[in-house]
């Protein structure tokens, strides 16, 4: 029997090259553990944001006219972002977990499928025609021949950019930076500059014992602080009943209340998977409008994937001389495909998260992480009653600490070089400050181009980064463009 055990950690350790790259099966198994719970909120998120929106004729998601089925959301939120994980940690071997992504699925539900006679099958059906899209232009290397036409010191930014990104979701999904209500300032510290509710100490106590671990160089640091987080926030509830965060609750829990559930178990709904219309669209909106649509929808995937792909290649110390990860294509199929299986599945495009960074500074290196949330991901279709134990407190301080991991890189940078210093540094602010990777992306390579341009240095610049930029502002005139045609 240990023998046969062996054999297997053996075949594991060599398909994922988990000692060639300096790591454990056990590293990555937790690495992965880490990743799932810092973007486990989808589960509960996703359904919450396409299931409370009547489309054009004024069905609910998977429900009626009366409200949608979030059970059956949720259900299908975790199948595909479990089933997409697994494919990238076994076809690309890289940590990098996929699921519903933020913004687009916000898009799919409020700017497609809301407009005058669409269905949620129609607009489910723009989320596949933009997966199918991207996917021909990886298969054709034209997106990894626009990724490798980014200069290396623009790949860095956006590696540090998205430290600055995801370190600032994770103060602010806690509400420990938050919009105040007087409206005075865009955003303050906790609840009038004051961290003075339970649920804020609870994030302040977990993101001071990951720092403290990760000092100490504690194996496996952020998982301890998440779980000893977590544990602290049941007993805080038991003991002050503070109950979830509203307007006539503002120091209470961000999203999900911490209680231990009834039943640990729960049978999933499905019926959502496939409930999808290809070309139903052109019919109520029309052809030009579709395209706009999808436009829209594939620039966001495009870049987001690539930054988030360098971001985690760099804190993974994956990148080459270049800072290109290995298997890039493979790492863009995936994702392409992950697009197409959001929009099959009824949960919109699928895509990959920065969240996973937080693996990667654990310890996680290879595709085996990835593997790992996608079984979480699997499992939490029958046990979604136990992720919602786990509240945004206790996950997200882990975002705040591999956020700092990912800023240091910004020493790569040649800051005394304004031709690339600018770009850089529109690209690290415009990310938090957008709340966006794709508009950091944008403005850095527009600022590039024009900079390059200005001091006659055309030439320097690579043909696709004129492609890139052209799209670029396309893609920030959208508001006006599609005003004049009608959507």
């Amino acid at each position: 029997m240990a023998h046969d055990q062996a054999q297997a950690r053996g075949a594991i350790d060599r398909f994922f090259k988990i000692s060639e790259r300096g790591s454990t099966v056990w590293t990555e198994v937790r690495g992965g553990l880490v990743t799932f719970f810092t973007m486990s909120y989808i589960v509960v998120l996703n359904p919450l944001i396409l299931g409370n929106v009547p489309d054009g004729t004024g069905q609910f998601l998977g429900g009626d006219s009366s409200g949608g089925d979030l059970a059956a959301i949720a259900a299908a939120t975790a199948l595909v972002a479990g089933l997409m994980s697994i494919l990238m940690g076994v076809v690309a071997n890289f940590p990098m977990a996929l699921a519903a992504g933020l913004g687009l699925n916000a898009v799919v539900a409020y700017s497609v499928a809301a407009l005058p006679g669409m269905t949620w099958a129609d607009a489910m059906g723009i989320v596949v025609l933009e997966g199918l899209v991207i996917l021909i232009l990886v298969v054709t290397g034209f997106r990894e021949a626009v990724f490798r036409a980014v200069p290396r010191e623009l790949k860095v930014a956006i590696s540090v950019g998205i430290g600055l990104f995801i370190a600032f979701i994770g103060v602010f999904d806690a509400g420990f930076v938050r919009i105040p209500a007087s409206l005075a300032t865009p955003t303050e510290l906790g609840m009038g500059g004051s961290v003075g509710t339970w649920p804020l100490f609870v994030f302040a106590f977990g993101l001071l014992l990951a720092a403290v671990l990760m000092v100490r160089k504690v194996r496996g640091g952020i998982l301890v602080a998440i779980i000893a987080s977590t544990v602290l926030a049941l007993v805080v509830e038991a003991v002050g009943n503070i109950g979830s965060r509203g307007e006539d609750n503002p120091g209470g829990w961000a999203l999900n209340v911490p209680a231990l559930p009834e039943s640990v178990v729960a049978l999933p709904d499905f019926s959502l998977i496939g409930q999808f219309s290809l070309f139903g669209s052109i019919e109520k909106i029309g052809i030009v409008a579709v395209i706009l649509l999808v436009f829209t929808l594939l620039i966001a995937d495009f870049f987001d994937t690539m930054g988030t792909m360098v971001a985690i290649g760099g804190e993974a110390g994956l990148l080459d001389e270049k800072g290109n990860p290995p298997r890039t294509t493979q790492i863009l199929i995936v994702d392409s495909l992950a697009a197409v299986s959001g929009g099959a599945g009824s949960v919109s495009s699928n895509t990959a998260y920065v969240e996973s960074a937080s693996g990667v500074g654990d310890g996680a290196r290879t595709g085996l992480a990835a593997v790992t949330t996608g079984v979480a991901f699997l499992l939490t279709t029958f046990l979604s009653p136990l992720v919602e134990v786990v509240p945004h407190e206790a996950a997200t301080p882990a975002l705040v600490v591999v956020g700092f991991l990912m800023v240091v890189q910004v020493t790569g940078i040649d800051w005394t070089d304004l031709e690339v210093g600018i770009p850089a540094f529109l690209t690290m602010i415009l990310m938090p400050f957008a709340y966006s990777i794709t508009v950091g992306i944008g403005a850095g390579v527009i600022s590039f181009v024009l900079l390059k341009v200005a001091v006659g240095k055309t030439r320097r610049v690579h043909p696709l980064l004129w492609v890139a930029a052209a799209l670029f502002v396309v893609y920030f005139l959208l508001g006006p463009i599609r005003a004049a045609v009608g959507i």
